[in-house]
């Protein structure tokens, strides 16, 4: 049954960019998340697979405007593009900042008063799209420097609850957390604008 709201919603058409490869989001030659850096050993490979798919997330999100980014997915779902970037940026905070470097960093959006900030504040202004990116790359920047002056991936870090985990199991989590929110920006992207691809 169609909700009464999406009854006289226009629905956008599927369409691919690569014109070549219909189940691509760019030709293959001209992707950057293939940087061609070697990955010979445990570190290179997972950080080479985690910066893919933080590009991904930025790919999914590309020529978009406000609007676009922070449309909902489908009621009652809050999540959205902008808030997928909002999210990501605290989770990132959290694991590198808190978990592994001991900072007693709070989240940007979310808060024991609010813990569906990052989600609920994905409102359609360029402000806040731009503020979201710029946080955003700004703990990915922080996790990539934290993780190149710890090349030991057994380094111990703690969670909120006390238990330890090594610095390789944090970033194994980012990997699987990444790769399931490129998943739901696949759907959000393509009931967006009906762009689809990988």
């Amino acid at each position: 049954m169609v909700p009464p709201e999406a009854a006289d919603e226009v629905l956008p058409t599927r369409w691919v960019k690569s014109p070549q490869h219909p189940d691509m989001w760019v030709e293959p030659e001209r992707d950057p998340r293939d940087s061609g850096a070697p990955m010979l050993d445990e570190p290179s490979l997972l950080t080479e697979y985690l910066r893919a798919y933080r590009r991904t997330l930025e790919m999914k999100c590309e020529d978009l405007d406000a609007d676009q980014m922070a449309r909902r997915s489908v009621p009652p779902s809050t999540m959205s593009l902008l808030g997928l970037v909002r999210h990501m940026a605290d989770v990132e905070r959290y694991w590198f900042r808190r978990v592994m470097d001991a900072d007693h960093a709070p989240a940007h959006y979310s808060s024991d008063a609010a813990p569906e900030g990052a989600w609920t504040g994905a409102v359609p202004e360029p402000a806040v799209v731009a503020e979201a990116w710029e946080t955003w790359r700004g703990e990915v920047a922080n996790a990539e420097r934290y993780v190149a002056a710890h090349p030991d991936l057994a380094r111990l870090g703690r969670t909120r609850r006390g238990d330890n985990l090594q610095l390789r199991e944090v970033v194994l989590h980012m990997i699987e957390e990444y790769a399931r929110h490129c998943g739901h920006a696949d759907l959000l992207r393509e009931r967006i604008d009906g762009r689809v691809g990988q």
